[in-house]
């Protein structure tokens, strides 16, 4: 039983010990630790979100925010998506849909670059290599890119069902690719529309505006007046344009055959090219112009889509669009 209760004292005896020696320790830490603090600070290097375990160690450990992480990464596969998506695209175009350009090529570069940006979202270490103002920069080039993308397009799509006017004096058709074969579809569709318009207007001339192209057996005016002549067009009304090179050119050229300020004009083309035809039309001139939307072959219309926005993009940079109507 004595054993019992001296095994007690001595329990309780070191328990106050250690006690003791816990306060006597705090009392010593709050004296001096205001004099430690910029040791234990510069032990830690504690600087801007940086921590420095040892004194010499070079290895820095970064705490990163885990919402930007995150949206980061939603980035990477948002991109890695889009690029994929691009780069079938492109193949698509170049193995089964066929091309007349090789504008096409445009799809992978895309999707190189979407691809670029998705491995830059998802590897920190690589994005810590470059400069946080270029990010910066990119991002905001980005983002007005696509601002001005949208609101271009946008103007593309609202011409997309113009119906045109009826009884018009002129009807201009457009020229595209011509191929061994005949029409290409793009330019099938205008000729198409161009004859059922006639057909309900038989009192109005037209003109086929078209140069002979690359790797076109002949020119493609001379082209759309034998497809016309054939679908039921008077031949004494087809006038033929076989220089132009361009829309800006095929406007310019056929403006020769009429009267721009008395003479109504209806001009018929793609869907996707209304805008920019009417708009070109207006800027050199044209007092009484319309369009009329063909349809377009639906596999290549994001693709025809894409490449009327840098064709609005090149005409506007070199002053041939009127965006409002001349006095």
């Amino acid at each position: 039983m004595f054993a019992g209760i001296e095994r007690k004292e001595d329990l309780w005896y070191h328990k106050r010990v250690e006690l003791a020696d816990r306060k006597s320790r705090a009392k010593s830490c709050a004296a001096t630790g205001s004099r430690n603090e910029g040791k234990v600070r510069a032990f830690m290097g504690e600087k801007r979100g940086k921590i420095i375990p040892m004194k010499k160690s070079k290895k820095v450990i970064r705490l990163e925010d885990r919402g930007r992480e995150r949206k980061l990464v939603k980035g990477a596969w948002f991109f890695g998506i889009l690029a994929a998506l691009c780069l079938a695209y492109c193949a698509g175009i170049g193995l089964f849909l066929g091309y007349g350009t090789y504008f096409f090529l445009i799809w992978g570069v895309m999707g190189a670059g979407f691809g670029i940006i998705a491995l830059l979202c998802a590897k920190p270490a690589i994005r810590r290599r470059i400069p946080a103002v270029l990010i910066k920069s990119f991002w905001v080039c980005f983002g007005i890119g696509v601002a001005i993308f949208v609101l271009v397009e946008g103007l593309i799509l609202s011409r997309c069902g113009a119906k045109g006017t009826e009884g018009a004096d002129y009807v201009i058709v457009l020229g595209a690719q011509w191929k061994t074969s005949g029409p290409s579809k793009v330019l099938k569709y205008r000729l198409d529309e161009a004859a059922y318009y006639l057909r309900r207007n038989p009192d109005a001339k037209v003109i086929v505006s078209g140069g002979k192209g690359p790797g076109e057996p002949i020119s493609e005016a001379e082209g759309m007046a034998g497809y016309l002549e054939h679908a039921g067009v008077d031949r004494e009304k087809i006038l033929v344009e076989n220089t132009s090179v361009n829309t800006y050119e095929n406007l310019r050229n056929s403006a020769l055959f009429l009267d721009k300020n008395e003479d109504s004009v209806v001009i018929i083309t793609n869907n996707f090219h209304v805008f920019r035809a009417e708009r070109l039309a207006r800027g050199q001139g044209y007092k009484k112009v319309t369009g009329v939307a063909a349809a377009s072959y639906p596999p290549m219309q994001i693709h025809n889509l894409l490449r009327e926005f840098c064709g609005v993009m090149k005409d506007f940079l070199m002053g041939n669009l009127v965006y409002w109507e001349r006095e």
